[in-house]
């Protein structure tokens, strides 16, 4: 082996090594996320609106007037939770476009797990309609409907409908 070659190879070691370290950061982040999602929904002031409201809510269409009167009836709670849960947009002062990837991943998965709780839940119109209301672009856009067929992929119980593939020009 040449020294040229052995020294391209300590350099691909190095590079894999640093990429799992990163990786490895990433899944530790979004496991402290998976066991700690949402849980300011357990305590006051969020838990007794939202023991009354989420009944409610899953009854609606998401994106309506409807849905909209009753987050509006809801705000001390839904402000203490945007607060406190950094994979919402409303967290952040610039709102999405402050968020990180583990941010993004688990705003997503909510979204997905949230549109199973309606009647109507789509996720796929769940990203079209915060499209408008977050501002976010279409590469964006189609990121997060990519990540839905993934997603709906690797469920072992169907939580929302199996999506077409969605493709750039859509």
């Amino acid at each position: 082996m040449t020294s040229e070659m052995a020294d391209s190879q300590r350099a691909t070691l190095l590079h894999i090594q640093l990429v799992a370290e990163c990786i490895g950061s990433c899944i530790r982040e979004l496991s402290k996320r998976q066991a700690s999602h949402d849980a300011s929904k357990l305590v006051s002031p969020e838990a007794e609106i939202y023991a009354e409201w989420t009944p409610k809510l899953s009854a609606s269409i998401y994106g309506s007037p409807e849905y909209h009167g009753m987050l509006a009836q809801m705000r001390p709670a839904l402000k203490h939770h945007y607060a406190n849960n950094r994979h919402h947009p409303e967290f952040w002062v610039g709102g999405i476009k402050e968020m990180n990837l583990c941010d993004l991943l688990e705003m997503i998965c909510d979204w997905c797990a949230a549109a199973s709780r309606h009647t109507t839940g789509d996720p796929r119109k769940s990203v079209e309609i915060n499209q408008q209301r977050f501002g976010y672009s279409d590469d964006l856009r189609q990121i997060l409907l990519n990540t839905v067929v993934f997603l709906q992929g690797s469920l072992t119980v169907p939580a929302f409908p199996k999506p077409e593939i969605p493709n750039a020009a859509s």
